[in-house]
């Protein structure tokens, strides 16, 4: 029942902080490190529409179809994680959303249950709209870095509103693992991966929400 609370009351009010960020600090603190939260909330309207068509093209071609998953990303993920070495993920905008807001990071089954539960609720309470708003909101896109607004300010001192195709591409290319690849300092794979999800931009149409 809580939780059911919880996530109808996130429909309305923006999450303060996510569990992630504060591990994060922790790790910061245990290395002696100083702590670190960027982060700043814009709403929907106020987002690049490249930011959201990329982030979509990146990570959940089939986010406007789907009720929370797709089955196919997650077959073929478990195939390649089978026969391959690097990890590859199949979870949705909605799973990922979820995952950030509610639960704390980590690979375990019962973490994984708990995130098909509030990848369901949110999926039945909240609009897509909202739920790709808390997502470039919410996530880790850096070091002590959260959120479209702050990704663009640190890495092109400027607001996610103004960022162009190629710019929103290239922070969407990290999002993998956004404290190991840079839109700074963009390796090969990066640009390859800015490139592809520039091409599904182009296929995508547009986003009817």
């Amino acid at each position: 029942m809580v939780s059911v609370l919880l996530v109808i009351v996130y429909r309305f009010v923006n999450p303060p902080i996510t569990l992630l960020m504060v591990l994060r600090n922790i790790e910061r603190k245990s290395e002696d490190r100083p702590t670190k939260l960027e982060k700043e909330w814009v709403d929907f309207a106020d987002i690049s529409d490249n930011m959201k068509r990329a982030a979509v093209a990146a990570e959940d071609q089939l986010f406007l179809k789907h009720v929370g998953f797709d089955v196919k990303a997650i077959e073929r993920a478990y195939k390649n994680n089978v026969n391959s070495k690097r990890v590859k993920g199949g979870s949705t905008i909605s799973q990922q959303t979820a995952k950030n807001v509610f639960l704390w990071p980590g690979r375990s089954w019962v973490r994984k249950g708990f995130e098909a539960y509030f990848t369901l609720l949110i999926e039945m309470f909240w609009s897509k709209e909202r739920i790709l708003e808390v997502y470039l909101n919410v996530i880790e896109m850096g070091d002590g870095v959260y959120g479209a607004e702050a990704a663009a300010q640190a890495n092109f001192n400027k607001s996610c509103r103004k960022l162009t195709r190629s710019q929103a591409a290239l922070i969407a290319a990290c999002f993998p693992n956004p404290r190991k690849w840079s839109p700074k300092r963009p390796t090969s794979y990066i640009n390859h991966r800015k490139y592809l999800i520039m091409k599904n931009m182009r296929i995508l149409g547009p986003l009817d929400f």
